[in-house]
């Protein structure tokens, strides 16, 4: 199934035009710019955004495979994983690419236990 359709109900195909994420933050109505944690899937305001962006990282990571266990979430612009993973290794690699998403400045992993 994947990370993005099990925790937000949205298809890879739906989100394939957040695979080219924009290099600048999109301006908002009002020409305010949107926050980097903040930007969805598409370039639009979306409060889940950096969430939902470090989901479609995961299901493009070939290395990570869903872990029903385990859920993204966000608190500003703190990736949060909480839940369970079956080793080291693969919370090691989630954080890796988490970290790599733009407008994450941090990951969580206090919620997450290994086995």
């Amino acid at each position: 199934m994947g990370f993005l359709q099990r925790l937000f109900g949205i298809g890879r195909n739906e989100a394939q035009a957040a695979q080219s994420a924009p290099a600048q933050a999109p301006a908002a109505s009002g020409g305010e710019s949107i926050p980097p944690e903040r930007v969805g899937l598409n370039g639009e305001y979306d409060q889940s955004g950096l969430a939902k962006r470090v989901a479609l990282a995961f299901d493009n990571d070939s290395s990570i495979t869903d872990i029903e266990t385990l859920y993204v979430a966000q608190t500003g612009t703190t990736v949060v994983l909480k839940g369970k993973v079956p080793d080291q290794q693969s919370l090691t690699k989630m954080v890796s690419v988490a970290r790599g998403v733009s407008g994450a400045t941090a990951v969580d992993t206090s919620q997450v236990t290994i086995g």
